[in-house]
């Protein structure tokens, strides 16, 4: 479908057991973008992005990926179509170093053997593509890296197979002035690389830092998408609270 989205979501609800924890959302995701996914604890973020991992099975709705609908019933369906999560843990291994964290679970092997200066070069080059200079070497132990570093390595990681988006779970969460904008810097890069970015983040400084995007959810409806320049600070924290808003900037943005 020419022109369509990346990734779009119709009708999408999840119910665990009485609780309606999304209720007939819409989004679109485009290719190239950064899209923020913003709302209060409990908005329903974190169940609308395990929808899209294939870790929560959607009650109803559909998944559109390059203009076709999926069914992403696991998190390995999601990783064949090129969809990539770093949660806020990271999931890396603090006793190995960089090359070995990036490459666990898909070891490059020649004759049998651990192909170790092949993933030492390509993960060297990865890191310079992303513009991640801040690291000392690839074979630093992870568990060495400040917080910003790590979570370069978690995205460089997520990345490095055919990844068409990136869904970043509060990524600069905790995280110092420096390494937040060595991660925003990084968000940028992967968009400019042609790969959706979508972002959870509640630092609404950050979002608007970084954010093509925006849509917004409370209390289980998405209520309201578009252009991050038809928002500002104040009319987002309306309608995260709210759910209503009269100072958005522009009649383009959805809301109810």
């Amino acid at each position: 479908m020419p022109g369509s989205p990346l990734l779009s979501i119709r009708g999408l609800t999840k119910h665990f057991g009485p609780v309606e924890a999304l209720r007939y959302c819409d989004l679109d995701v485009p290719a190239g973008v950064v899209t923020a996914l913003i709302g209060d604890n409990g908005a329903g973020k974190s169940t609308l992005i395990k929808a899209i991992a294939g870790i929560y099975a959607p009650s109803s709705g559909q998944i559109f990926w390059e203009g076709k609908e999926v069914q992403i019933h696991t998190p390995r369906d999601a990783d064949e179509l090129g969809i990539s999560t770093v949660y806020q843990d990271l999931a890396l291994c603090d006793n190995l170093d960089i090359v070995q964290n990036m490459y666990l679970g898909h070891e490059d092997t020649k004759f049998g053997l651990l192909n170790e200066i092949d993933m030492e070069v390509e993960t060297t080059k990865l890191l310079k593509d992303l513009s991640v200079f801040t690291v000392q070497s690839v074979r630093q132990l992870v568990g060495s890296l400040s917080g910003g570093q790590r979570q370069a390595i978690a995205v460089a990681r997520a990345v490095m197979r055919d990844t068409k988006l990136v869904i970043m779970d509060e990524p600069t969460a905790a995280l110092g002035v420096s390494q937040t904008q060595l991660v925003l810097d990084l968000i940028k890069t992967l968009a400019s690389r042609g790969i959706a970015v979508l972002v959870i983040s509640h630092n609404l400084t950050d979002v608007f830092a970084v954010a093509d995007r925006i849509a917004i959810l409370h209390l289980g409806t998405l209520i309201s998408s578009g252009p991050a320049s038809d928002y500002d600070t104040a009319s987002a924290v309306d309608l995260i609270t709210t759910g209503g808003s009269t100072r958005i900037h522009s009649p383009l943005a959805s809301t109810p």
